[in-house]
């Protein structure tokens, strides 16, 4: 009688394991394609990431310094042709987000003084984790102690990270660039 019960138990098992790796082979076909989001890249050159200026490097470069100082921009990283710079938001309670920009000033193939701006920003979303500890105090002969002595620590764990997409975002930064531009060469 154990025999016809075991031998009842292996098509049931084998059905199951049968349905599991089709489960895992069908993610793997369809959910694993959402990962290869390097297939989208199409390096046509319109992004939407650089803007052809006239100015030299060195004045298209402090003309972008300036313009993410004057929003609130850190910078960290700064050269005649290369700008890092970041600002930190908290826009509720339980999320903090960061956005880093990465700037860099080629001279363009031209005659004249122009600059390719090349132009990137990461946004990191940050959430709040929670965790509270108690402790408890071991004396020798008589034994633990337990005290009601708890305290409770707040830490930044990232959940999400991403390259701000082209568009309005870079449209207004070139932009102010470009109006940072002229108000230089006002100066001068």
């Amino acid at each position: 009688m154990v025999s016809a019960v075991s031998r009842c138990r292996r098509p049931r098992r084998l059905w199951s394991l049968a349905v599991v790796a089709g489960v895992i082979a069908l993610s793997a076909c369809t959910g694993g394609r959402g990962l290869r989001v390097y297939e989208r890249e199409s390096f046509d050159g319109r992004a939407g990431f650089s803007r052809d200026l006239v100015a030299s490097p060195a004045d298209s470069c402090n003309a972008a310094r300036r313009v993410l100082l004057s929003e609130g921009y850190v910078a960290t990283a700064v050269s005649p042709e290369h700008i890092q710079a970041h600002k930190r938001f908290q826009p509720d309670t339980d999320t903090h987000v960061q956005i880093e920009f990465n700037l860099v000033c080629a001279p363009s193939a031209r005659s004249l003084p122009t600059t390719a701006l090349f132009v990137s920003a990461v946004q990191d979303r940050y959430t709040i984790k929670k965790s509270s500890t108690s402790a408890s105090v071991g004396v020798g002969p008589i034994g633990s102690i337990s005290l009601p002595i708890s305290s409770s620590s707040d830490s930044l764990v990232k959940v999400a990270s991403e390259t701000i997409p082209a568009g309005g975002f870079y449209e207004r930064f070139f932009d102010a660039v470009e109006r940072m531009l002229l108000e230089q060469k006002g100066l001068e």
